[in-house]
């Protein structure tokens, strides 16, 4: 009975039988054939899926797929369809019931603990949005790729739908990466202006992040206050403050009001940026139907339904900024954000006090949790189900997270920034396994190859390569600064006719069906759920030192399972000797200054 108060279940329910026919049961005996129809039949999925999900087309797409153009491994996704993501994030809509004074955002500040925790509706989120739009348009010209570098505060959720909504491209960085690397992601993505925060605020503390883009790029800056409406530091001549900015529309005569651009699904919204084996990180551009995509997975998979709260401590740098920030508002979901640090047991009252109900994790924050017993005393009970992505999952850790909302799920998703979302996933149809994923998601055919890039058959258990069917909406087709034919398709094998594509991790089909994350084919490694390349850690390490010849990076799973660990090898020049203790903390504080504060050298 529960199972068909899911929103998938409830989809079964309506299409199954024509769809499945006599072979229909219920949604959940029925779960896995209904997978495997969606793979051979993904419009007809999607058919579905579209009008579940809060998207308005401004001109309809003329069909599902179109599958003519066989330069196109991944085909094309609802051609000749014109719309405005953000403005459907922002507009009511009957069928989700989202109306204006329905709750699009709550929050808090960081440690704010007895006080109220602030809300936003959807009106006066568009209203926020709308204003930022009008002053875009006074200095950027349409097209222009604008970068945000800054915690995922309200302002920043404003900052992104703004820019999107009035015809530019936002472009996606985090903000613990050092000026190095904020400049390169500048320079990759040509962007013409930046908004960032004067300081972040962590644990009552402030640390700069001004300073950091000073340092990356002589771009115009937008600087918010991390505190109050002033920001706190001295700005360069062609920076402007956040209040010097919105008030370039203090004589607009409607400044709440923007009408939207209207683009083609496939037109370019976000440029992120995911690891590259080379060294440079990769620039995918996300396009409209990108935030379809993970919306869409949100609905069936985390099952996000109106009047859910849902929380996942992230930034608008990593994929799931924009994943749970489009999932939220196109499901009709209450965006939860607490601006401060998630380690604290002030980020566990904020989840209590906004009635979080699905709550997204990275493994190596419940590692935390679990060994401050920071959470004790605090009231999860209307948490319905957790996420968690990034990393290997402790099973031990997640045993003790789902102790703190009545054993409810962990919903496992792995993915990547190239497909929008997650490829495999967990499900409320199945039974669910700690630190393991239980089905491929909606649509997402694949097939685990041995060493000879044979496909084991689909039900033996079997541990290789995995191999990605092609036809995928929202995957990427693209690649600003790399070859994407190269990256993703070239030198893999094909199977029934179609090149599968590339993804890189190593996965294990147990004897149950049941999936786990072994660790990846290429140089790609998961550090506290960020994904880098020991490329990029050894070529930071090996100018740390006058003593150091050559070093390597590897990424270690621990023996009870977990997050992976870095342990760097090291050869020194002849006549040098060291400690290893004293090069562990020279390397830190090479990586740590270099590429990003959140990187630890084990050993």
């Amino acid at each position: 009975d529960q199972s068909k108060l899911t929103n998938l279940g409830n989809a079964l329910e309506i299409h199954g039988p024509k769809l499945l026919g006599r072979a229909y049961k219920d949604p959940i005996t029925s779960f896995r054939l209904f997978q495997k129809f969606t793979v051979e039949h993904p419009e007809a999925y999607w058919e579905i899926a579209l009008k579940e999900i809060s998207v308005v087309f401004r001109e309809a797409p003329k069909c599902i797929l179109d599958r003519t153009d066989k330069s196109k491994h991944g085909g094309t996704w609802l051609p000749g369809s014109v719309l405005n993501i953000a403005e459907c994030c922002l507009l009511p809509s009957n069928h989700r019931r989202k109306e204006d004074n329905t709750v699009a955002i709550v929050w808090r500040e960081d440690r704010c603990d007895e006080s109220a925790v602030n809300l936003m509706t959807y009106k006066e989120l568009r209203e926020q949005v709308m204003l930022v739009a009008n002053a875009l348009d006074t200095m950027f010209s349409k097209g222009d790729a604008i970068a945000i570098d800054m915690p995922m505060t309200v302002r920043a959720v404003i900052i992104y739908l703004a820019i999107i909504l009035a015809g530019y491209v936002v472009v996606s960085i985090a903000d613990s990466f050092a000026a190095r690397e904020i400049a390169t992601r500048l320079r990759v993505s040509k962007a013409k202006g930046i908004f960032t925060q004067d300081f972040i605020l962590r644990g009552g503390r402030k640390f700069p992040l001004y300073s950091k883009v000073l340092g990356a790029a002589p771009l115009k800056a937008i600087v918010l206050p991390a505190i109050g409406n002033d920001v706190g530091i001295p700005l360069r001549e062609q920076d402007l403050s956040w209040k010097d900015f919105l008030s370039s529309v203090d004589y607009h005569p409607r400044p709440n009001y923007y009408s939207p651009v209207y683009n083609p699904v496939d037109a370019v919204v976000n440029i992120l940026f995911s690891s590259g084996t080379t060294g440079e990180p990769k620039a995918i551009p996300w396009t409209q139907l990108s935030s379809i995509r993970c919306t869409a997975e949100g609905w069936a998979h985390i099952d996000l339904k109106v009047g859910d709260v849902y929380c996942w401590p992230t930034n608008l740098g990593w994929v799931m900024g924009p994943v749970i920030l489009f999932s939220s508002f196109l499901n009709g979901a209450t965006l939860a954000l607490y601006q401060g640090s998630p380690l604290e047991r002030s980020f566990g009252k904020f989840v209590q006090d906004a009635g979080v109900t699905v709550l997204g994790t990275v493994p190596s924050l419940v590692k935390a949790w679990r060994n401050t017993n920071c959470l004790e005393g605090l009231d999860w009970t209307k948490i319905r189900s957790f996420a968690s992505t990034g990393e290997t999952s402790n099973v031990d850790d997640d045993l003790w997270l789902s102790s703190k909302a009545w054993y409810n799920a962990i919903i496992e998703s792995c993915g990547g920034t190239e497909l929008s979302s997650a490829y495999i996933q967990g499900s409320l149809l199945q039974p669910q396994a700690f630190g393991a994923f239980s089905t491929a998601t909606m649509t997402a055919g694949l097939v685990i190859l041995d060493e000879c890039g044979v496909p084991y058959p689909d039900d033996q258990p079997c541990v290789g390569e995995v191999g990605l069917f092609p036809l995928y909406l929202g995957a990427s087709d693209r690649l600003l600064n790399a070859d994407h034919e190269e990256v993703y398709f070239r030198g893999m094998p094909m199977y029934k006719g179609m090149c599968l594509r590339r993804h890189g991790d190593i996965i294990k089909r147990t004897v149950g069906g049941y999936i786990i994350v072994q660790g990846r084919a290429d140089d790609t490694m998961n550090l506290g759920g960020i994904k880098t390349s020991s490329v990029e850690i050894e070529r930071v390490c090996d100018q740390a030192d006058e003593s150091i010849l050559e070093t390597a990076a590897i990424s270690v799973s621990p023996a009870g399972g977990g997050p992976e660990v870095l342990v760097i090898f090291v050869v020194l020049k002849k006549g040098f000797t060291s400690q290893p203790d004293k090069l562990k903390m020279i390397f830190s504080k090479a990586i740590q200054s270099k590429l990003n504060p959140l990187f630890k050298v084990w050993c």
